[in-house]
């Protein structure tokens, strides 16, 4: 899934990749899928990019924006995203298809859901495209523990868990239930415990955990368990995934274990991170 370590990578690839080609073709929807979210029809999409040169690519949060002229392609979290070049053979199943004037393409698709969006430059109000343009990335100078201590504030911030208080309601765009894992094993907090229970030395933690860590993961290509412009799986090695569960922790030597929460899955160390 699509979080700030991938969207970034993925982002760079299509710069180093794409910039400068021009679109022949469009094909949407060849695959249905009702979680597939597009912002109009297959011919409002050619419209805008028929004829448009890729002029590059952003990353929102766990968003990939794509810039052709005065037209935007975006790409929400559960969107595979492939370059294929001259020759290959386009997968048989995807929501969306662009051919390159050099014969290479781009494909977009979905298996559980995903926003495969098309605009004009300024034209898109969905509410978590704006909050992932305007919020600060971890990535960058303008997150600092200044910014997370007001992330932190209020009330209700303190009876929520670790996992809760990360992966909802937009705190940190693209920051989903992927990335945390390994943030709060940084950390050494349990994804259960509340925010209202930590000191000052585990938001210190926590924050350090947080930007070390996505920074980690975007240096070395994303995460092992998510696969890049090119189908190849990230650099980073996962600690605590759905790769290393009954694996033993390499600073404890206790257990990683899985768990159900919140309606899905946690990972963590049964020794060093305690609830």
């Amino acid at each position: 899934m699509l979080e700030i370590p991938e969207a970034t990578v993925l982002a760079e690839q299509i710069k180093d990749t794409m910039t400068g080609k021009r679109i022949v073709g469009i094909i949407t929807a060849q695959s249905p899928h009702k979680f597939a979210w597009f912002s109009g029809e297959q011919e409002e999409y050619q419209q805008l990019l028929i004829g448009q040169a890729i002029d590059g690519a952003l990353a929102h949060g766990g968003m990939v924006e794509i810039q052709a002229g005065p037209a935007r392609l975006l790409f929400g979290d559960g969107v595979n995203l492939r370059f294929h070049t001259r020759g290959d053979k386009r997968p048989s199943k995807l929501q969306l298809l662009i051919d390159f004037e050099d014969g290479t393409a781009f494909s977009a698709s979905v298996q559980m859901y995903g926003g495969l969006w098309c605009f004009q430059e300024g034209r898109f109000e969905n509410p978590y495209y704006q909050v992932a343009v305007r919020k600060p990335s971890p990535l960058g100078t303008e997150f600092d523990r200044a910014y997370f201590d007001t992330l932190l504030d209020g009330a209700e911030a303190g009876k929520m868990s670790a996992k809760a208080w990360l992966a909802t309601e937009q705190r940190i765009p693209g920051l989903g239930n992927g990335v945390l894992q390994d943030i709060l094993y940084n950390a050494l907090i349990h994804p259960k415990r509340k925010i209202g229970s930590f000191n000052e030395d585990e938001k210190e933690a926590l924050f350090g955990a947080i930007k070390d860590t996505l920074a980690e993961m975007a240096v070395r290509g994303g995460r092992d368990t998510e696969k890049d412009l090119f189908g190849k799986a990230g650099g980073y090695k996962t600690k605590v995934s759905r790769l290393t569960v009954g694996s033993t922790c390499w600073v404890c030597g206790g257990t990683i274990r899985r768990e159900s929460y919140m309606g899905g899955s946690i990972y963590y160390c049964d020794q060093c991170q305690k609830v």
